[in-house]
C-alpha cells in the first residue's frame, strides 16, 4: 500500500484538529496504508519563524514529504484561512514538494462561514505546490467533534460518515485499479 504523510497544522496539541487527524489516520492503516504523523507545531519556532531552511527538523520535515505516496493536510481555520504554523512550514518546503502525492485537504472551524477555505485558501497552495491530485476536502464544525476526557474522539454521525467517504476516496486515489483489473 502507500506511504501516507499526516500533517497537522495545529499549533495546540490538545486540538480538536490533531485529534481528528490521529483518529483518521487509524482508518488508513486498517486500510492498509503506512501513515507517518507530522505535527507541525513541534517543530522549532525558531526555524518555521526564521525560514531556516537548513534546520535538520526542516530537512527532516522535507524528507517526509518526499518519502510519502499521499499528504493529509488538516488545519483549524484561523481568520477564513489555514493556520500560520502550517503556512510557514508550507513556505519552507521546496515549490514542487507535492508533485506526483495525492492530497486530502481537511479543515476544521466553529462556523460554517469558514467552510470555503479549503477551496479558496488551502488548496491553491496545494495545487501551487504540484500536487498530483487533490481530492475532495472536508471542512468538520468543532461541535461536531466531541473529544472526551480519556483522550478518545467522538465524530457526529454525519460529519463522521463524510469524513469516512473523503478518506475512503483518499484512500482509493491512492491505490488506482489497473484498468485491466477494473474491466475483468
Amino acid at each position: 500500500m502507500a506511504i501516507v504523510l499526516s500533517v497537522s497544522g495545529s499549533p495546540s496539541a490538545a486540538s480538536r484538529t490533531n485529534r481528528l487527524l490521529r483518529h483518521l489516520d487509524r482508518r488508513l492503516t486498517e486500510q492498509g496504508h503506512e501513515v507517518i504523523p507530522l505535527d507541525v507545531r513541534t517543530l522549532p519556532a525558531e526555524a518555521l519563524l526564521g525560514a531556516d531552511f537548513g534546520h535538520p527538523a526542516v530537512v527532516e520535515a522535507g524528507e517526509l514529504f518526499a518519502r510519502a505516496d499521499g499528504v493529509v493536510v488538516g488545519t483549524p481555520v484561523y481568520k477564513a484561512s489555514y493556520s500560520g504554523v502550517l503556512k510557514a512550514l508550507l513556505d519552507l518546503l521546496p515549490q514542487y514538494a507535492l508533485t506526483g502525492k495525492t492530497v486530502l485537504p481537511l479543515a476544521t472551524g466553529g462556523t460554517t462561514a469558514h467552510v470555503l477555505a479549503i477551496d479558496y485558501a488551502l488548496r491553491p497552495v496545494l495545487n501551487s505546490m504540484g500536487a498530483a491530485h487533490v481530492v475532495q476536502g472536508w471542512f468538520t464544525l468543532d461541535r461536531d467533534i466531541t473529544v472526551h476526557e480519556d483522550g478518545t474522539l467522538t465524530v457526529a454521525p454525519a460529519a463522521g460518515e463524510a469524513l469516512a467517504q473523503v478518506v475512503d476516496q483518499f484512500s482509493a486515489a491512492l491505490n488506482p485499479v489497473p484498468a485491466l483489473a477494473a474491466a475483468s
